[in-house]
């Protein structure tokens, strides 16, 4: 049986000890590979176009260009960028908020353990769950811009659609939103498709981050 192509990462971090450890840890997983470096943000971008890498960890924090440009950088540059998760110190910092806004897959903190890193790698290369759904609703509760009405995509969602949003804001997979709504996999893949193209989002974390915004999650 052949197996499947490992799980390829670039790691972007101004400190070479965290690069270090972040690489001895996921080099020991059979399905994860580290196939580039880089010190600074723009250094991830150029490393991220050469290599093509499935997923980046990016430090939110770094001398000149930050993770935030970055990441902006690599997905408005790249027809298939990768996943990116950014990595911070305080989970409430304003900067992952806005690297979320701006397109990043998750937030890693700094001091989370081996288990959880990969746990998170592997999660967000199968790009059908959100990472750490409560961390991004207190974010969001804490960074939310406020807006003075809904925007108009809030309406044109169905009720499927809207019960879809609010399973993926709890981090369920398609496959626990089929169990739950008693569906089958491709119609759940049909309404998320549906409800990243309404929302004008990227993917799942973006469009949970809209649906706090317009108030769609907090009762609105």
């Amino acid at each position: 049986m052949t197996r499947p192509a490992p799980i390829r990462v670039v790691l972007a971090d101004d400190e070479r000890m965290v690069r270090t450890a972040l690489r001895a840890i996921l080099s020991a997983e059979p399905d994860l590979e580290v196939v580039g470096e880089a010190a600074t943000g723009a250094e991830a971008v150029s490393v991220v176009r050469e290599v093509r890498p499935d997923v980046v960890l990016m430090d939110v924090r770094m001398p000149g260009t930050d993770g935030i440009r970055a990441t902006e950088q690599i997905l408005a540059t790249l027809d298939e960028p990768p996943r990116i998760v950014v990595v911070t110190t305080f989970e409430n910092d304003s900067y992952v908020y806005d690297a979320l806004r701006a397109g990043a897959a998750g937030f890693l903190l700094k001091r989370a353990d081996a288990e959880a890193l990969v746990q998170a790698v592997r999660l967000v290369a199968r790009s059908d769950s959100l990472l750490f759904p409560a961390a991004v609703r207190t974010l969001a509760a804490e960074h939310a811009r406020a807006r003075p009405a809904p925007p108009v995509w809030v309406a044109k969602l169905t009720g499927r659609e809207r019960e879809v949003l609010r399973h993926m804001a709890k981090g369920l997979t398609n496959a626990e939103i089929a169990r739950r709504m008693e569906v089958g996999a491709a119609t759940v893949k049909s309404h998320v498709a549906a409800v990243l193209a309404k929302t004008g989002t990227r993917d799942r974390t973006q469009a949970v981050i809209a649906a706090y915004e317009a108030g769609f999650l907090n009762g609105g």
